[in-house]
């Protein structure tokens, strides 16, 4: 078995599929790892560290995907829209990739991998369930930007996060305010209290009260009817439209205290819902600032520009891209994890690959195989006729 890890080529992206400790887990098994030159350097990663760790270096990307079984890449197919045809035209029939494909939002690319005969699996889409929590890449970039997106915020905001006394008076602690608390938004939570701000949180899912407590913050409560807010994995559910107004208007009064917030509303598959409107803008206080984390699908505030900072009405709204990537060290070793989680699930004791797709992980995550697009929800919608269980079978 063969496993090649090539380097990262959409724009800014500088994480690695995996860290040398990962690599280290799969040539300890006698499986060999073939990784392009400089692909961990951006992360800290050069590479004598993959040498040390059993991999072979190359410097030819073609090479990497004509001798390995298995593929491993951060932005794959579907993630990467930018540059990444290239990357096609090398794939060949039998062969799996695995990467994040944002299959929801670019579906035809798994219909792309398809047509080459060759297999993919989105990790994005790993379910929701207690034993594919080490394979939840979501989860895992969730955290690092709920992190960053607190320093992006304080390095914004012309104040400083805690109180403090001092022989020229006390300054007052700035308040922060979350938007959306899944993961994102509780370490977002977290990492505003312990810089000592004063931190309050909202999300349209009633069981996210205990969780934002949990975390220090203090929950916003509106009057509203959240019964039907949340949906199939935890997810927020996309709402109507006479829901969100009434939700805005009750948020004016709430974003008009705060110096910092944070947005990090998102729905799979779907644009960003509009959680700040230009009118709450207008009702903030100059020189407060907006984080916006949903800006790569659309953004959950009216004013946002995706990868741009701009300043309306006296505000500071960034709508930063590919935040885990500002922190590509971490984000590559937790991406590897999960990597290396999944392909212990799909490789047998002798290093060899076997899909089993009565299980719940491979028939969720599996996007294209044998020429077919087996996804459900993904056939639905590429508008293609539901396939028959004929798939359902081990093997790739």
């Amino acid at each position: 078995m063969i496993i090649g890890i090539p380097s990262e080529i959409k724009t800014g992206e500088k994480r690695v599929a995996m860290s040398p400790a990962n690599v280290q887990s799969l040539t300890d098994k006698s499986v060999k790892v073939l990784i392009q030159a400089n692909a961990g350097s951006a992360a800290g990663y050069p590479d004598a560290e993959y040498t040390a760790a059993g991999a072979t270096i190359t410097a030819d990307r073609a090479e990497i995907f004509a001798s390995a079984d298995i593929i491993l890449q951060v932005q794959s197919f579907g993630s990467n829209n930018e540059n990444s045809d290239d990357d096609l035209a090398l794939i060949r029939k039998g062969q799996l990739i695995i990467g994040m494909m944002d299959p929801l939002a670019s579906p035809q690319a798994a219909q792309a991998v398809a047509a080459k005969g060759a297999t993919a699996i989105a990790l994005e889409l790993v379910p929701r369930i207690s034993r594919a929590q080490s394979m939840d890449v979501l989860s895992s970039m969730a955290t690092l930007a709920g992190y960053k997106a607190v320093l992006m915020g304080a390095s914004a905001v012309p104040r400083i996060f805690p109180m403090l006394m001092t022989a020229a008076g006390t300054l007052k602690p700035a308040r922060v305010l979350i938007m959306g608390v899944g993961v994102a938004g509780l370490q977002a939570c977290a990492t505003a209290k312990r810089l000592g701000a004063v931190v309050e949180a909202y999300d349209v899912r009633p069981a996210a009260r205990e969780q934002i407590l949990s975390v220090g913050a203090k929950p916003v409560e509106l009057d509203l009817d959240t019964g039907e807010s949340e949906g199939a994995g935890g997810y927020a559910k996309e709402q109507g439209e006479d829901f969100l107004r009434r939700q805005r208007e009750l948020m004016t009064e709430v974003v008009a205290q705060q110096d910092i917030i944070i947005t990090t509303a998102a729905i799979p598959g779907a644009k960003s819902p509009i959680l700040v409107t230009e009118d709450m803008v207008k009702a903030m206080k100059p020189g407060s600032v907006i984080v916006d984390l949903a800006a790569e699908r659309g953004g959950n505030c009216d004013l946002t520009e995706q990868g741009k900072t701009v300043v309306a009405h006296h505000v500071t709204i960034l709508g930063p891209e590919n935040v885990p990537s500002e922190l590509a060290y971490h984000a590559s070793q937790m991406l590897g994890k999960n990597m290396q989680t999944l392909l212990e699930l799909i490789l047998d004791d002798e290093g060899n690959l076997s899909l089993d797709f009565n299980d719940e992980i491979v028939a969720g995550t599996v996007v294209a195989h044998e020429g077919e697009v087996p996804h459900p929800h993904m056939r639905k919608l590429l508008n293609l006729p539901e396939l028959q269980p004929q798939l359902q079978k081990e093997g790739a």
